[in-house]
């Protein structure tokens, strides 16, 4: 262990933070002198030379853990963070290994509400700088909007990924930039400074079951001018941007949660489809790319995932793309990462490989351990090591958590889920909405020849602080705008007895009604119920609250319109019922091809398509 007599060189590193934490934690302001203090790259050396081989292992490492407060968390999270960590609290799991970073999930109940969120945020860093270290956390989460968000309502929600590129036929890059600097800014407010995101993945496989509308599209030059843009909108509110997942996870028919995909484009393939996003992100200054659980032979005949493959990592990304900055694996507890390896192998590779930050792997204490190991018998060097520190500390000298790792709720307050972004969320959604067919000219509804609709489909669980399901949210936004709307969810595979209660509602005086669907296959019984719907002669419409590749399963049965709203969130519905109604004009337009679901073939509605009225 260093002679401690090293302590006072870290103070002086980190004078800046302690200054700030004085006033943050009472809600006070930190002034700017601060940021003159800011740590030099020779100064963050000399922070490594002083660090213990355990404390500089631990700093790589970014990992879960249960509860709303860093120090007094629920009983039940204290239970669940025993078991699976070996600590009780946040708190403890920074004293214990030293973690450079913590993610948060709302299943782990660290994100129930701004002001908590902010004080967890607090928490957490008054943890960092206790310890013998003094270097503050990077806690981070997977805020995409659209259909994967951790913080919800009443932080701004906004459109996911693929919506905002149904919108950028007419609105160009500038509503993803704006998405991503709101976004960033309550992100910011609530201490959350690393966000996985934006989405990279070119979306070319209809059936794939893990990134589909968390993908801006699949044409390689419109995903890349758009990924560009968030990083740009992201880094301005001065959050870790990650572009995500590399080398790209678009085609893929396997979920690497699950399984170990594999990918077989060739070397020409890959350079034309998946690196362009990669390349615009790093030369808009991307500070942190997410590595993929992904097989890609022609990149790697060893075949080893792509978070563990050095001629992936190294070769390409580091050498080839010239990405200087951070290289965050995926989770290491998803099985596409422990398929081939065991736990103890895993975050061993990944450092050798190329990786720096080490995400949440399944057992920590095994983790930690066998970096060390590794380390101690020879097989990763101490420089390495040193290496991708030196990587995780400049990141966190950039972003200001050396200078103010602390929020305020005031800032909270003047931040998270204002008027004004919540307006905006609106604005950018209104453009996202695509009308794909609409015969006779059913859509808009009219308030005098359609005042009853019945909103009948699918209510999928709803993202995190959304106030309700998207049926409850059409049905309201439809009665607001001057219809008498009903919602009758009839769930994902819509039994006979639903199928007929929907049937006779329709029968009982609707004028119009609206099925919401996800994920239609041949054999769904939500295809049974637009059919039988349509069958009653009450004009029917569908609206794709997932993937828009839903019509080619839904075309042909009777219904009159369809639409693709690319999400269930509140913002996104709200925006289709604005569609339907007439409020605002369908301007968005298809980001990915739809093939004949008969004819995979032949493509039903081309990338760009769209209907106006």
């Amino acid at each position: 262990m260093p002679d401690r007599t090293s302590a006072p060189s870290r103070r002086t590193l980190l004078t800046a933070s302690a200054a700030a934490a004085a006033v943050a934690v009472t809600g006070g302001t930190v002034g700017p002198a601060a940021a003159a203090d800011r740590p030099t790259a020779d100064r963050l050396r000399h922070l490594i030379a002083s660090m213990t081989l355990e404390e500089k292992v631990g700093q790589l490492f970014v990992m879960r853990v249960y509860g709303h407060s860093a120090t007094a968390p629920d009983q039940a999270d204290v239970d669940a963070n025993l078991k699976e960590i070996g600590v009780r609290t946040a708190a403890e799991l920074i004293a214990k290994y030293h973690v450079g970073g913590i993610i948060y999930f709302a299943w782990a109940h660290n994100t129930r509400d701004p002001h908590q969120i902010a004080d967890l945020s607090n928490g957490i860093q008054q943890a960092a700088l206790a310890d013998r270290t003094r270097i503050p956390l990077l806690t981070s989460t997977d805020q995409e909007h659209g259909i994967v968000a951790r913080v919800g309502r009443p932080a701004t929600l906004l459109p996911g990924a693929m919506a905002l590129g149904a919108g950028a036929f007419r609105r160009g890059t500038r509503d993803a930039r704006e998405a991503a600097r709101i976004a960033g800014a309550e992100l910011a407010a609530l201490g959350i400074r690393q966000n996985y995101a934006p989405d990279a993945d070119v979306n070319v496989d209809p059936g794939n079951p893990v990134i589909g509308v968390r993908s801006f599209g699949s044409e390689p030059s419109s995903v890349a001018a758009l990924v560009a843009a968030q990083v740009r909108g992201y880094q301005s509110a001065r959050v870790v941007a990650t572009a995500k997942h590399f080398p790209g996870h678009g085609d893929t028919k396997d979920d690497s949660h699950h399984k170990l995909p594999h990918i077989d484009h060739t070397r020409e393939e890959w350079q034309a489809l998946d690196a362009p996003p990669f390349r615009a992100a790093v030369a808009a200054g991307i500070d942190s790319i997410m590595t993929a659980h992904i097989v890609v032979p022609a990149l790697d005949p060893a075949e080893d995932p792509a978070t563990l493959s050095r001629p992936i990592l190294t070769g390409i990304l580091r050498e080839e793309l010239g990405f200087q900055g951070v290289v965050v694996t995926d989770s290491l507890s998803m099985e596409g990462v422990r398929t081939k390896y065991g736990d103890d192998r895993v975050p061993v590779l990944a450092l050798k490989a190329g990786c720096d930050q080490l995400l949440n792997p399944p057992n920590l204490d095994v983790a930690w351990n066998a970096v060390l190991a590794a380390v101690r018998g020879g097989e990763l060097t101490e420089a390495r090591i040193d290496e991708s520190l030196l990587r995780i500390l400049r990141l966190k000298a950039k972003r200001g958590l050396f200078d103010q790792p602390y929020v305020t709720r005031r800032a909270v307050d003047r931040t998270v889920g204002t008027r004004r972004h919540l307006a905006a969320a609106d604005r950018i959604a209104d453009a996202t909405t695509t009308l794909l067919v609409n015969e006779g000219g059913l859509l808009p509804l009219s308030p005098r020849r359609h005042r009853r609709v019945l909103v009948v489909g699918v209510d999928p669980a709803s993202p995190t602080g959304t106030t309700g399901p998207p049926t409850a949210v059409l049905a309201a936004e439809l009665t607001g705008l001057g219809f008498t709307a009903t919602a009758l969810p009839t769930g994902p595979a819509p039994t006979r007895a639903k199928i007929d209660e929907a049937v006779a509602a329709a029968r009982a005086g609707a004028n119009a009604v609206v099925v919401t669907t996800r994920n239609v296959s041949a054999t769904s019984t939500q295809r049974t119920l637009v059919a039988e719907l349509a069958a009653t002669g009450v004009p029917v419409t569908t609206i794709a609250i997932q993937n828009p590749y839903d019509v080619a399963r839904t075309t042909g049965l009777g219904a009159r319109a369809h639409l693709a709203a690319y999400s269930w969130t509140d913002v996104e519905t709200r925006a289709a019922a604005r569609v339907l109604a007439g409020r605002i004009r369908p301007t968005g337009r298809l980001p990915v091809p739809v093939h004949r679901a008969d004819d995979p073939g032949t493509v039903l509605f081309p990338v760009g398509h769209g209907l106006g009225y």
